[in-house]
């Protein structure tokens, strides 16, 4: 007997012998070796196999956007630059750069599911990019259009957001029941004119509009010339009698000046004159008493001062004028000339609330 192989039944030991070479013994001993060989690994799939995962992935991601959605997050990833793509914090690095050589080598993307060809790219990771695009996406259409109701609050009327971000000088303009001042500001926030004018016989009689006429347009021949005129809207209620006789001369002053100074609306229909919320400019500059605004004159007469003592002062004064405008403003500090502070801080607001916050 060359082998003997034991097996129990019933109860009972028989013994069998079997020769080395007959094949039900082979069969048995290669089945044996080959399952104590092979038990410890892992099954690796083939390729047929990964195919019909990344299908079926495939088939997945498509449901889990709309077609909006998808819509969407496809324009990103054919059209954003490899710094744009980077703002999304999962495309930092290898990713964002395997994503534009993808696109430049085989097109743009035609579906989600194509990403997952895209090196570095499986399920998970494309899920996760695809969301946060989303996520990105729909803040910044939340943003913008917060910003938009923002400015239409602000400023009426409606400007296209390029013509304010290309803004280079403005002059902004507050006339009360006296007097008229601008401050002529650039964008670096630059005073290159501040002055104002007295306006005393506009108020006196029956509101003759030859007179309103004459004075407002000599006001404005002293005006230099900018890419927009801002002026101040007041927040007079009509519901007041008493202030009647203000409000009916502020409408006036407003509509000479809009239409004087509204040059460029008449040959192709584009307004250069705006009107400013005056309390969103108290707002601002924090100078609200609940419903009531405040004196500038402090905050204007600080603005002076820093820009003599500090090197980057939030307003810039040209040295060759800061002496003058220094004693303008001692000069009028005594009668509180309020139309001359609040077109400073107007020019200064409309900046930085409506050209800065506006840029990308």
């Amino acid at each position: 007997m060359n082998v003997s192989s034991v097996l129990v039944a019933g109860g009972r030991w028989r013994f069998f012998s079997l020769r080395l070479g007959s094949s039900l013994f082979q069969a048995l001993h290669n089945s044996c070796c080959r399952k104590k060989s092979t038990a410890p690994k892992k099954i690796t799939p083939d390729i047929a196999f990964d195919d019909k995962n990344t299908k079926e992935s495939g088939n997945a991601l498509h449901k889990l956007f709309s077609s909006e959605q998808q819509a969407s997050i496809l324009h990103v990833l054919n059209t954003a630059s490899n710094k744009e793509l980077e703002a999304f914090k999962l495309l930092r690095g290898r990713k964002s750069i395997n994503i534009i050589q993808h696109r430049e080598k085989f097109g743009p993307f035609q579906n989600l599911e194509s990403l997952m060809a895209v090196p570095l790219f499986q399920y998970k990771t494309t899920v996760q990019v695809c969301n946060s695009i989303l996520c990105l996406e729909t803040g910044g259409k939340k943003r913008k259009s917060q910003e938009n109701r923002l400015l239409r609050k602000l400023i009426k009327p409606e400007i296209e957001r390029e013509r304010l971000k290309a803004v280079n000088s403005i002059v902004s303009v507050v006339f009360g029941t006296r007097r008229i001042a601008w401050a002529h500001l650039d964008r670096k926030l630059a005073v290159l004119d501040w002055q104002h004018s007295e306006c005393c016989r506009l108020m006196k009689g029956t509101y003759v509009s030859s007179l309103y006429l004459e004075e407002i347009s000599s006001v404005i021949s002293k005006m230099p010339k900018a890419d927009f005129y801002v002026l101040e809207k007041t927040g007079l209620s009509l519901q007041n009698s008493t202030l009647f006789p203000v409000l009916l001369h502020l409408h006036i002053m407003e509509a000479m000046l809009y239409v004087l100074l509204n040059t460029t609306f008449s040959q192709g229909g584009q307004h250069q004159v705006l009107s400013m919320n005056r309390n969103a400019v108290g707002k601002h500059f924090e100078l609200m008493v609940r419903d009531t605004r405040t004196s500038g004159k402090e905050l204007v007469k600080q603005f002076l001062l820093d820009s003599v003592l500090k090197e980057e002062p939030r307003v810039f004064f040209p040295p060759d004028k800061i002496v003058h405008y220094r004693q303008m403003f001692s000069s009028t500090e005594r009668n509180r000339i309020e139309e001359l502070y609040d077109s400073l801080l107007q020019a200064v607001a409309f900046y930085e609330l409506v050209v800065f916050d506006t840029e990308p």
